[in-house]
């Protein structure tokens, strides 16, 4: 169910109000691309600036226009343990596939630390766990021999890794074994981490080319390197461009250039500025994305 190409949703804006008509066709661009799964409420939803009545809002309309076609991977974690609960709670509640849960960010805990959230959250609600390791958001980084500790827990079924290390894919697999589903984080090291044994991605930048995101993933899975290569040699403007400023600006401006959605996002971000405008545009054309 967690494999190939999950897209890391973004959250329109219009007006400084989520833009929910747009929300809804942006989904459906999705399914009908052959995207793999879906993530609401994570960092490219701008999930820290969305109210809490719109962070679940994003979450039960996205499993609800999902409608079952598709997997849905919510976003529920916090840097509290028991807010953490809460969320899982409500994402069960609505019916989601699983929780991504970050490292908590900010308050620097230790292994012992981590290893205790994650357990304590484990216990509390029956809903399937995705790891979210991103050390340079959340200022920690889960060590691979912490990660096997965390898999002992049957509701602790994989991670998402964004941690730039494609190696722990392979130091993973020999600690838990390769059922234990791993997904990239980043976009653009996505080759070589699904080379290592990697299961697919949480991606940004299947928001904006769906089709050949999920197709670069059917390749990988299906050991198809050639193809992979190629796929993702037309794919890595794309990944550069859409970091170029910082997430998910860029790529809601590539949206907004294609009559999707707004460019807007909400302070502290702002929109791209020029030169990354310019980027943006080009690459687009050049991939006859517009």
């Amino acid at each position: 169910m967690f494999r190939g190409s999950f897209t890391a949703l973004v959250t329109p804006f219009r007006d400084g109000a989520v833009d929910w008509a747009a929300y809804e066709a942006l989904i459906e661009r999705q399914i009908e691309a052959g995207t793999h799964g879906l993530v609401p409420g994570g960092t490219t939803a701008e999930t820290p600036t969305l109210s809490e009545a719109e962070r679940r809002d994003v979450i039960e309309r996205t499993v609800k226009i999902a409608g079952g076609r598709i997997p849905v991977i919510a976003g529920t974690g916090t840097n509290a343990t028991a807010s953490t609960i809460e969320w899982q709670r409500f994402a069960k509640s609505v019916g989601v596939d699983a929780g991504l849960v970050v490292a908590p960010y900010y308050n620097k805990p230790s292994q012992a630390g981590l290893l205790a959230h994650f357990n304590a959250v484990a216990d509390a609600v029956a809903l399937p766990i995705v790891i979210y390791n991103i050390p340079g958001r959340s200022v920690v980084d889960i060590l691979p021999e912490t990660m096997a500790r965390m898999a002992e827990h049957p509701n602790i079924i994989g991670v998402k890794d964004a941690s730039g290390d494609v190696a722990r894919v392979t130091r993973h697999r020999n600690l838990i074994g390769p059922d234990f589903i791993q997904l990239s984080g980043e976009d653009d090291t996505a080759l070589g981490y699904n080379a290592h044994g990697g299961h697919g991605i949480i991606s940004v930048t299947a928001n904006v080319a769906p089709r050949q995101c999920a197709e670069f993933q059917t390749a990988c899975l299906e050991g198809d390197w050639d193809r992979a290569r190629t796929l993702n040699d037309k794919l890595q403007a794309l990944h550069e461009v859409l970091f170029a400023a910082p997430s998910p600006a860029p790529s809601k401006y590539a949206l907004s250039l294609m009559g999707l959605c707004a460019p807007e996002v909400r302070l502290p971000l702002v929109e791209c500025p020029e030169p990354v405008r310019q980027g943006v545009r080009q690459t687009l054309e050049e991939l006859e994305l517009l």
